[in-house]
């Protein structure tokens, strides 16, 4: 039995193609976590970003299915713009200033135990400076918030940013600076001490 997970996703995606699905799992397993961690971000909501998660895929296939992917070695990037443009038409379609409720969610990816050391004081600390920058967070602009989030969270590059989001780099870059701006801004305004262990 070959192991699948050895393969590049350029590889994956010809096996795929030529009629291997378990290569097409493969895929859906490398990016699944990441993928959906960055729509729910957006979005705030564990039952749109399932579906969101659901209609990105199911785009990628049909892309691929009509031979309309160019293999470059950025399969996960690709997947990200596509759920990046699926989340702006449903922003757009909304016309209600781009807000999604997760008041229904218990969930906050910013709070992690991971995160946190054994010390039940510098837990309490990180604990509280998470919750601080989360709310900082959620006063940022979308356009900020999100090139905050894939550049710290999803660990992209500026260029990576810039096409995901269809922008250049010089307003990635920009867009990451204000949005630090804001923050610092925000956080003395609220005597915040962001500290960092």
């Amino acid at each position: 039995m070959e192991n699948l997970n050895v393969l590049t996703d350029d590889m994956l995606v010809d096996r795929y193609l030529k009629g291997d699905n378990k290569a097409f799992d493969e895929l859906l397993a490398r990016y699944q976590s990441k993928l959906f961690s960055y729509i729910f971000f957006i979005v705030r909501s564990q039952e749109v970003a399932e579906d969101l998660f659901q209609e990105t895929f199911v785009k990628a296939i049909v892309t691929l299915q009509q031979g309309r992917y160019t293999a470059t070695g950025k399969f996960g990037g690709w997947l990200t713009r596509i759920a990046h443009n699926l989340i702006i038409d449903l922003f757009r379609q909304e016309r209600n200033e781009n807000t999604v409720s997760n008041d229904e969610t218990e969930v906050d990816l910013l709070n992690d135990a991971d995160l946190c050391d054994d010390n039940i004081e510098m837990q309490m600390v990180t604990e509280q400076t998470l919750c601080d920058v989360r709310r900082l967070l959620d006063a940022l602009p979308d356009n900020q918030r999100e090139v905050v989030y894939m550049r710290f969270y999803q660990e992209l590059s500026f260029k990576e940013i810039a096409e995901i989001t269809g922008v250049s780099i010089n307003t990635a870059l920009g867009r990451m600076r204000y949005a630090l701006l804001n923050m610092r801004r925000m956080a003395e305004e609220k005597h915040i001490a962001l500290e960092v262990y």
